[in-house]
């Protein structure tokens, strides 16, 4: 009730704040060198984040000489410090849980910007944020355009793209649709089409980018000799998701390690997740361990909760193969131009997939089995259409990828 109240008070706030604003949107400016501070937001989570990087790189190109703030979630601020085209990173957990706080901020990054003469922003391009949040704080921060796909929430009369009306499914892939809101801002057609496979330019312009940090690299080279893994074949395992519904069972992972090592004895796994998801990553390495003496090496471990994020793109790198269903962590090893295994069933591999070098990827997708799909709500421990996707079909298409790389050369039995 309480929040019903705060959002409804918002909204007629700012319907009269909006009527009573006369600053000029002459949309001639857009594209233009009269742009000089722009606000990004992608506040989500690590895959929505990277999925934003084409979007913030078209802006770069568009704007060359403006000043770019990126609102990232706090929990990826680290890792997206120095990402291409961005200037300042201001953090925000979404929700009304630090709102004002991160409005602060960025008031006080303008003014700085501006030499303290302007506390304004000129454009917001708004790549993905949770509503009623997000086209409020655009606003607010003082940007005079503010674009925004899908355009159909509430807040849409805070838009400068109030129509016409796109909903996701009009948008295709993540990536695409951060690109269509980046050519609005940069008055460009409300929408810019998938490029057709092959065409070198419009490929680039949707490739992701993440930048790489030396101490997670150092932190990652470390690990591996500890482990005695330097010249190890290595494929990364993300049992974890921001939902069950996209999860694959553990035990299938353990199973599908199992059978790869005993089809390649010289491979080890890596499982990877966040810390929070650091108890389950133990168990799917203990799962694979099992049986193993004590002096034996181990044929898995679990980064989580040993390495931190900045150190994922290089550990990444380093694998020859990422097993992950709909996660960041999947987008993250597309990012580095690992290939993956992606296992879909909920979500759809057009929108979430990944989003380039199909050819270097493989993507197992089978078909929901509960009508409706409860998606973000699934009572399953185990979801059913997960399941669907058997151990085989991913022992198979590990091997497929590992027939694909060369070996690196083995100096253990």
């Amino acid at each position: 009730m309480r929040l019903k109240l705060r959002e409804g008070l918002l909204y007629w706030g700012l319907r009269l704040k909006r009527a009573l604003d006369r600053r000029p949107r002459d949309p001639a400016e857009l594209g233009s060198s009269h742009i000089h501070r722009i606000l990004a937001i992608s506040n989500t989570a690590l895959g929505d984040t990277l999925l934003s990087t084409p979007g913030l790189r078209a802006l770069r190109t568009a704007y060359p000489d403006a000043h770019l703030t990126l609102v990232a979630h706090p929990s990826l601020a680290e890792l997206f410090a120095g990402v291409e085209g961005v200037d300042a990173v201001v953090p925000y957990v979404g929700k009304w849980r630090g709102f004002w706080r991160a409005l602060r901020a960025l008031r006080q990054q303008a003014r700085r910007v501006s030499g303290g003469t302007s506390a304004d922003y000129d454009l917001a391009a708004i790549f993905h944020g949770n509503e009623p949040q997000v086209t409020p704080l655009a606003y607010l921060s003082g940007a005079r355009f503010i674009f925004k796909l899908p355009n159909t929430n509430r807040f849409r009369f805070l838009l400068a793209n109030p129509e016409p009306l796109l909903g996701w499914d009009d948008l295709g892939h993540g990536v695409d649709q951060r690109l269509a809101v980046a050519g609005l801002a940069c008055g460009k057609p409300p929408c810019l089409p998938a490029p057709p496979l092959g065409t070198p330019f419009l490929e680039a312009l949707r490739r992701m980018s993440v930048p790489r940090h030396a101490a997670g690299a150092a932190a990652v080279s470390q690990a591996l000799a500890r482990l005695g893994w330097q010249e190890r074949r290595l494929i990364a395992l993300q049992p974890g998701a921001s939902t069950n519904s996209r999860r694959w069972p553990r035990s299938r992972f353990i199973a599908a390690a199992r059978q790869l090592a005993a089809n390649h004895p010289a491979l080890r796994f890596v499982v990877t997740g966040s810390p929070a998801e650091a108890a389950l990553c133990r168990e799917v390495a203990d799962g694979i361990n099992a049986g193993r003496a004590p002096a034996d090496e181990a044929l898995a471990w679990a980064s989580a909760g040993e390495l931190l994020l900045t150190a994922l793109p290089g550990l990444f790198a380093r694998c020859q193969g990422v097993v992950s269903g709909d996660t960041g962590p999947m987008h993250l090893a597309v990012t580095v131009g690992t290939p993956v295994v992606a296992l879909f069933a909920v979500s759809d591999p057009a929108r979430s997939g990944p989003a380039y070098d199909l050819d270097r990827h493989i993507v197992i997708r089978k078909w929901r089995t509960c009508t409706p799909c409860l998606s973000k709500r699934c009572p399953y421990a185990e979801p059913i259409c997960m399941n669907n996707i058997s151990v085989d079909e991913v022992v198979d298409a590990v091997d497929t990828l590992l027939c694909r790389t060369a070996p690196v050369p083995e100096t253990h039995g």
